[in-house]
């Protein structure tokens, strides 16, 4: 990754996203703008180059036209000049012309004497088939632009290398040269315009779509939570529609889950609140003591059966909503399962079951340690309520290459094997613990079920050994 690609990427992680279309026109039209004055620089260089060239193809062939009037009489250089010669020259280039003819010991035979002479540092041009060099030089206060050509010359008493010299002003060169200037700006500045008017346009219109996508999503009804239609966008902007459809269709299973636990645990409320009522009359209408006390220790009861119930119903629905899941962190489920295994030491003693717990000193799983709890004390709970007196049950925690396995065995009534997918469900009770205990509320296996999925863990129910009783096994991925 470049410095600059890295800095760039901060900038936009830092500032504001703003308008698409905004972003769009700066990042396509600023570069252009760049692009397009670089270019204009460019062009105008090459421009001035050729017009110098052409000036310089001017000058040489007035500095030619001055060379061949150049001879040798009576053993002297002489040059027949007239003005005529420079007239049609300085007529073409507006400016005034300077020429100098210096002979063979570099005597000045014609021309201004105090013409600057040639640098010693100038080469010879090698863009004519001639001994001429180019120079800029000052002269009376202007800058002035010099060709200096050498002329052999001979004739039978003698021979040598005359100096033709002529010069120029730069005015004409300037002008031209801002003329080329400004005419480089306008082709550019019109282009750039052309192609902002074409950028704006083909932005608006390529991003319609998704002004058509917001429509679309705007007018919706508040409770229509279908499915946004992917053709209504390009293929790039697809994934962000999947992406939208997916939370709507996890909110349509929110709130359909949310309806289904209200609708239930009204359902179950219900009847435990109808009993409460119906006992608290029979309570004000009887008058013999006992009787009354009687019905007082029903309504206790009944009252901590509608306790239990409210519990399992808040624990369950907080399971559902995921309300832990950001809390992971690796803890000890062999500490989970010795602490519940004392908590619920009593009821099994209680009713002399032969509660064990086998587990290595520590297994660690990625999870919450709440939920967790809760999970395997319903698992013991169940175990305890629905084996009979003189039964046992069974917790180990075993360390294994795939992860770490919960297992509680009893000697109940077990769950036949059609109804134990079922069983995971809320409210559904199997009819042997409806036997047993007809009171249960059916959400034991279910709260089990909602927080291993939370944790990611696979729930499997079997026979116990010796095919009585009821094994569950729960398989959690070891803590990384």
């Amino acid at each position: 990754m470049t410095p600059l690609y890295a800095t760039l990427q901060r900038r936009f992680k830092a500032a504001p996203l703003g308008s698409l279309r905004s972003q769009l026109l700066r990042w396509l039209l600023i570069p252009l703008v760049l692009l397009v004055a670089l270019n204009a620089v460019s062009l105008y260089d090459n421009a001035l180059d050729a017009a110098d060239m052409a000036y310089d193809r001017s000058l040489l062939a007035s500095t030619r036209a001055l060379a061949e009037r150049v001879a040798i009489k009576e053993g002297k250089v002489v040059a027949d000049v007239p003005y005529v010669a420079l007239d049609s020259f300085e007529t073409d280039t507006l400016g005034r012309i300077y020429y100098k003819v210096s002979g063979i010991d570099g005597e000045t035979v014609s021309g201004f004497d105090d013409l600057p002479p040639v640098p010693a540092n100038v080469p010879r041009s090698e863009a004519y088939p001639a001994l001429v060099r180019f120079y800029h030089a000052d002269y009376n206060g202007e800058q002035v632009r010099i060709a200096a050509l050498l002329q052999p010359v001979y004739d039978d008493s003698m021979r040598g290398i005359a100096l033709i010299q002529v010069g120029e002003t730069l005015d004409a060169r300037r002008g031209l040269s801002r003329k080329i200037l400004f005419d480089t700006l306008l082709r550019q500045a019109v282009m750039v315009l052309a192609v902002a008017s074409l950028v704006w346009f083909a932005v608006r219109l390529v991003l319609r779509p998704l002004m058509r996508l917001k429509i679309e999503v705007e007018n919706r009804a508040l409770n229509d939570l279908s499915d946004v239609d992917q053709a209504l966008v390009h293929k790039e902007v697809r994934p962000l529609v999947a992406a939208m459809n997916g939370t709507m269709s996890r909110m349509h299973n929110l709130i359909a889950s949310q309806r289904r636990f209200i609708a239930d645990a009204s359902h179950q409320l219900r009847t435990p609140l109808t009993v409460l009522k119906t006992q608290a009359e029979l309570a004000l209408r009887e008058n013999d003591a006992a009787a009354m006390r009687e019905i007082v220790k029903s309504i206790a009861a009944t009252t901590d059966a509608t306790v239990h119930l409210a519990n399992r119903l808040l624990t369950l629905a907080r399971v559902e909503h995921g309300s832990e899941a950001s809390s992971m962190a690796p803890v000890s489920l062999t500490a989970i399962v010795r602490q519940v295994g004392l908590e619920m030491a009593l009821p099994a003693v209680q009713k002399q079951i032969d509660l064990s717990l086998d587990a290595p000193d520590d297994a660690l799983v990625d999870g919450q340690a709440l939920m967790l709890h809760e999970l395997v004390t319903n698992l013991v709970d169940n175990a305890i309520r629905y084996t009979p007196a003189g039964g046992r049950v069974a917790l180990r925690v075993e360390r294994q290459a795939a992860g770490v396995l919960l297992q509680v065995e009893d000697s109940g009534c077990g769950i036949v094997e059609t109804e134990r997918d079922k069983v995971l469900t809320p409210f559904y009770r199997s009819a042997s613990a409806m036997d047993i205990n007809p009171a249960g509320t059916g959400l034991g296996l279910a709260i089990v079920r909602e927080v291993a999925l939370l944790h990611r863990a696979r729930v499997a129910l079997d026979a116990a050994a010796g095919n009585k009783g009821l094994r569950v096994r729960i398989m959690f991925a070891a803590a990384l």
